[in-house]
């Protein structure tokens, strides 16, 4: 990830239009998404958890574990890579520590969010914030650790399930102030609470829609009439994954074979192409094979 792609996301969120960004979680889906031309990528906190740890996304993760993600997923992604970063993985220092990680790693946005230490999934119960003046706090750390302001904040308030959605409004308008690029409300319960929080803040908002979860999942229009610009779907590949992988298992404990399969499976040989078998081809006919 470079400068100017950061500049490009950056000013493409000033343009008309919801800006889409579907979930990565692992290498395989990286390299299937960024072959879309969306304009941004999300790195899933719980999808890249779930794949890379076999783990529950809830504060089980290091910074050290998520770094690593993301240093391998912006380097090989050409679409601009929107990294989560849960609560900053520990004090300020910390925070600033993360801030400047992942930046340099080469993400293009940076998620944080209020919620005590350790966090939990947003659409999942019990999950309880850091005071509000704390939080502004943490974002004025980041604001000020950035080296490249084309790197975007986004500020991420998990009090609406816990608070009430006013706490949560007034929580994101002190943070849109403190200097965050992007307000996230974590899961408005109803569409109706969406149109509220379109209503009372202006900073660029981000949808998560999250199949299943506590927010409606709504269409791209709907979503722009609501006063939404960002909206990520950060497990709806993972688990269209899972779901295809739990039949082709059955299949094998039942029937002993993949032979006369019902899974509709991806080609092999598209899979070799997208995973980069014919650099590592052409190379060989170049300069031949190691003996």
């Amino acid at each position: 990830m470079n400068k100017t792609q950061r500049e490009k996301l950056k000013k493409r969120l000033l343009e008309p239009g919801l800006v889409l960004a579907p979930g990565v979680f692992d290498m395989v889906s990286l390299r299937l998404a960024d072959t879309f031309g969306f304009d941004a990528l999300y790195m899933t906190g719980f999808g890249t958890v779930a794949s890379h740890l076999g783990l529950p996304d809830a504060g089980l993760a290091t910074y050290s574990d998520m770094l690593g993600r993301v240093s391998v997923m912006a380097a090989m992604a050409k679409t601009p890579l929107i990294a989560d970063a849960d609560t900053g993985y520990g004090g300020l220092i910390n925070l600033r520590h993360t801030v400047r990680g992942y930046e340099a790693a080469g993400a293009a946005a940076i998620q944080l969010e209020d919620q005590e230490f350790p966090k939990k999934c947003g659409h999942t119960l019990g999950r309880r914030v850091i005071p509000m003046e704390d939080m502004v706090q943490k974002i004025q750390v980041a604001v000020e650790a950035r080296q490249d302001p084309n790197f975007l904040i986004i500020a991420r308030t998990d009090a609406r399930t816990s608070l009430g959605l006013d706490e949560a409004i007034r929580r994101a308008q002190s943070y849109a102030l403190a200097g965050a690029d992007i307000l996230f409300v974590e899961s408005p319960e109803s569409e109706d609470e969406m149109r509220q929080i379109g209503q009372s803040l202006k900073t660029p908002l981000v949808a998560n829609m999250v199949e299943k979860g506590r927010t409606p999942v709504l269409s791209r229009d709907a979503l722009e009439a609501l006063g939404y610009k960002l909206a990520i779907f950060p497990v709806t590949a993972l688990l269209a994954s899972v779901h295809a992988m739990q039949n082709v298992y059955k299949q094998f404990q039942t029937q002993g074979s993949s032979a006369d399969g019902q899974v509709p499976l991806f080609d092999f040989t598209d899979l070799t192409q997208l995973m980069g078998f014919e650099d590592i081809w052409e190379f060989e006919k170049r300069f031949g094979t190691t003996k």
